[in-house]
Order: structure tokens, then C-alpha cells, then sequence
């Protein structure tokens, strides 16, 4: 069967199975409509059917009457922050962020540079299902500019964000592994280093879009970056996915940070500067909360993925935001997941802090989080949800998406996936053998219940 996976975001596939060019033609029409006129900024990553997917999506738009503004291969945030400084009418994104070679997407933007709110994809899903394919005439057709400088703008806004000390950075001189799985991080992330005064060893940072690992950056994944700061005796490794808005560190003794601890690090650092409100979502750890706790401060959980990460911060005007996975939003720069903010703050935190990342992780919350996927074959995941909320009334619950239960020395979270008839089992604890034994315990629970 062609894979095609359709969500709020945008569309994803394999090329050639499911992500072919009538396939793209259709929803980025569909798309065109949405937008109605002006301009669409377009931005891709590395991949090496980037170019392909770029100029069918680009030909469709000016064929539809829209401008577009190609701005290049760059990280995905780059793409949401030049929509949002150039205001423009909307965003394409082509990326299947941490999917493997074979894998491309778009990922649709709005006019404010974010994804597209659960009411607009709605409206999409609309026109995509009565769009009559009308397309302007000869001499109606939008017109294309290169804008270079999207990138450029991107990375100095980047550099001069509140906070921030540059000249105290330098001094410290980092020695830095940067791995960008030959992305898009390696058209930015090494020179953005360098921009801070740090000693940069680069790690699969060749402009091939040819990935030479699985790309998501979880630890199973980064053996070569850990080995790298090891054997350079590096103050830190920097990982980014292949469009560069998920950020994974490594300390200096070559383990892994934990990816869950980079959204911890950000709350640190802003809620050490100023108070106010955090949001993260369901999956991630409660590290966030103990955090936000030194600092009196609250933090709001919202559902799964950055669409509804960002829909609550504007809600209860958060200052910093993200996702467990690597992900920082930091709102006074733009409503993204963005690496690069990432990156200066972490630098920042370890530049005043004095210590070695190691040292510093030792200062957090420590949690360990366990994850176990049940298939559930012909039984509805959303039944089983309901009979779990039933069991669970009585408990600390939150089912915005699917259901969330805190206990005093643990939490677990259950959630359906939207592609395959699975449900996830998310649990966290003190203990790593105590969050196995608890997702292993969740696990035949809800075997039992079909």
C-alpha cells in the first residue's frame, strides 16, 4: 500500500509510493486556495528530492497567481520566521523532518509563519475535497524571487535575542561536535557556532541531503557523534535532525544529555531571567514542572505536537514553550521549534554557569522515561481510552489527548497514534527499572481489556 500520512501539518510520504507529483500538485493547489492571493514563502531541506518536490510545489502556486519567495535550502524555522518578518500570506516547508532519504513532505504554513491551527486545516481539507483546479490565465501567473537573505536574517536575530552574551560566550571557547546528518543544519550550524567564538569538529556536515544514519537524533543514532566528543575531548555535541527544529546535546564525557533535558534547559534559562508561564506537551517530562516550581512558575500542558504546543502558549501567553523531543519555542523571536534558539541559549546557560554540561545536567531533575507501543489489530484504540479514563476517574487526569494520569512517583500517558491502529504507552519515573516495570504493567492492563 502507498504511504501518504495526512495531518494538520501537512502531508508526508516516499516518493514514488504515495508523495508523487500529482499527489503534490493537488494539495499544494488545495493550498493556493486556502491562502486565496499574495505570497507563499518556500524553503527545503536538503534532501535530494528536495528540488523536485521545490519546483512542482512552486509551479503550482505561480500557476495558481500566488508570488513566491524561495528562499533556499534552510532549517525548517527558517522558513516560519522569514513568513513571519516578510508578511507574507503563507509558508511551504519541504521536509519529512527526521524521516528517512526516501521520505519528503510539506509541512503548510499560515500567514503568522506557524502550522496551520486545527480550524484552518479544516478549511484545507475543504477545498481540498471540492477544489474545481482552476488555475489562472498566461498572463496572471505569480512571479518567483530568490530572497538569500532569509537565512542571514534567521541566524543574526538569532544571535542578538534577550539575554545574551555574545563576547562572554567567546571567551569561554567552546569545542563543539556538530552533527547535522548532512541536512539542512549544515548549511547554518557549524558557522553559527563559529559565530560564538566555539572550536567547531564537524560530523556529517557535507551539502549531500544523503543521510548516512537514521536521522532521528536519538541516542541509538548518535553513537558515532558520542565517540566523536569523546575522542576530541569536545566541551559538547550538538545534534540537530535534518531540518534543524530539534536540538539533541551530548555531554562532554560523551553520553547522551537526554533529549527531553534540552526543554528543561531552555525553561531553566528563561524562567531564571524572567517569570511566567511554560508550555509543554503530555509526552513531555515532568522535569519541566520541578523546574518551573524553583522559579514559582506554572507550567500548562497541551496535546501533542507543535500546532497544539503553540495554540496554548498563545493562550496563556507563555514566554518558552516546547516539546520533550529536542524542541524549543521561544515566542519574543517566533512561534517555531527552532534549534538555533536553542543552541544560544544552551551556550549561554553553560557560559554562566562555569561548569562542564556534565556537571550542569547533575543540577536538573533526573527522570527516565519508558515507551512500549501496543497493536491493538481490529479493536478501536479510542474504546480502550475510554475504558481507561473509567478505571482511572478518580486519579489526576488530563485526556486532551488520550489520557494523561499523574501519580505522586510517576506518570503515564496513553495515546492513540493517527496513522496505525496502535496505542502508546509514555511512562516516566524516578527509577529507569521502575518506569520499565510500571510500561510493562500499563502494557498488560490494556492487553486485558480485549
Amino acid at each position: 500500500m502507498p504511504t501518504l500520512m495526512v495531518s494538520i501539518s501537512g502531508i508526508r510520504g516516499i516518493i514514488g509510493d504515495g508523495l508523487d507529483p500529482q499527489v503534490l500538485v493537488k494539495y499544494t493547489s488545495a493550498y493556493a486556495d486556502f491562502i486565496g492571493k499574495g505570497t507563499v514563502v518556500i524553503g527545503r531541506d536538503a534532501r535530494i528530492t528536495g528540488e523536485m518536490v521545490k519546483s512542482i510545489a512552486i509551479g503550482t502556486l505561480l500557476a495558481k497567481g500566488l508570488n513566491v519567495i524561495d528562499i533556499g535550502i534552510c532549517p525548517t524555522p527558517t522558513v516560519q520566521y522569514t513568513v513571519k518578518t516578510l508578511g507574507a500570506q503563507g509558508g511551504i516547508a519541504i521536509s519529512a523532518s527526521h524521516n528517512p532519504n526516501e521520505w519528503n513532505a510539506l509541512k503548510l504554513l499560515n500567514s503568522t509563519g506557524q502550522f496551520m491551527t486545527p480550524e484552518e486545516n479544516l478549511t484545507l481539507v475543504g477545498l481540498l475535497n471540492s477544489q474545481d483546479n482552476h488555475f489562472v490565465s498566461w498572463n496572471k501567473t505569480g512571479k518567483l524571487t530568490m530572497f538569500e537573505e532569509g537565512l542571514k536574517r534567521h541566524v543574526l536575530d538569532s544571535m542578538h535575542l534577550k539575554y545574551l552574551n555574545i563576547e562572554q560566550i567567546r571567551k569561554r571557547k567552546f569545542k563543539v561536535v556538530a552533527d547535522c546528518v548532512n541536512g539542512a543544519g549544515a548549511y547554518v550550524i557549524p558557522d553559527f557556532l563559529r559565530q560564538f567564538g566555539c572550536n567547531v569538529i564537524e560530523l556529517d556536515c557535507e551539502k549531500t541531503g544523503v543521510f548516512t544514519r537514521l536521522p532521528e537524533p536519538l541516542p541509538e543514532n548518535l553513537t558515532k557523534a558520542m565517540k566523536s566528543v569523546s575522542d576530541n575531548q569536545a566541551d559538547i555535541g550538538i545534534v540537530v535532525d535534518p531540518d534543524v527544529d530539534r536540538l539533541v546535546l551530548i555531554c562532554n564525557d560523551g553520553t547522551p544529555l537526554g533529549e527531553e533535558n534540552t526543554i528543561t534547559m531552555a525553561v531553566n534559562f528563561i524562567l531564571s531571567k524572567e517569570k511566567g508561564n511554560s508550555v509543554v506537551n503530555l509526552s513531555t517530562t515532568r522535569a519541566v514542572d520541578d523546574v518551573a516550581e524553583k522559579y514559582g512558575c506554572k507550567v500548562i500542558r497541551s496535546a501533542v505536537g507543535e500546532a497544539n504546543v503553540v495554540k496554548k502558549m498563545k493562550e496563556v501567553s507563555a514566554i518558552i514553550g516546547g516539546e520533550g523531543s529536542g524542541g524549543v519555542i521561544y515566542p519574543a523571536l517566533h512561534y517555531g521549534r527552532d534549534a538555533l534558539v536553542g543552541i544560544a541559549f544552551i551556550l549561554q546557560q553553560l557560559t554562566e554557569f562555569g561548569g562542564s554540561i556534565a556537571e550542569f545536567k547533575k543540577t536538573l531533575p533526573s527522570y527516565f522515561i519508558a515507551k512500549k507501543k501496543i497493536l491493538l489489530g481490529n479493536i478501536n484504540p479510542d474504546d480502550i481510552i475510554k475504558k481507561l479514563i473509567i478505571k482511572y476517574s478518580g486519579a489526576n487526569i488530563n485526556s486532551i489527548d488520550g489520557l494523561r494520569i499523574d501519580f505522586t512517583d510517576h506518570w503515564v500517558h496513553f495515546r492513540k497514534s493517527n496513522t496505525e491502529p496502535i496505542i502508546r504507552i509514555i511512562t516516566e519515573a524516578k527509577n529507569e527499572s521502575y518506569a520499565e516495570q510500571l510500561s510493562t504493567k500499563y502494557f498488560n492492563e490494556i492487553k486485558g481489556m480485549f
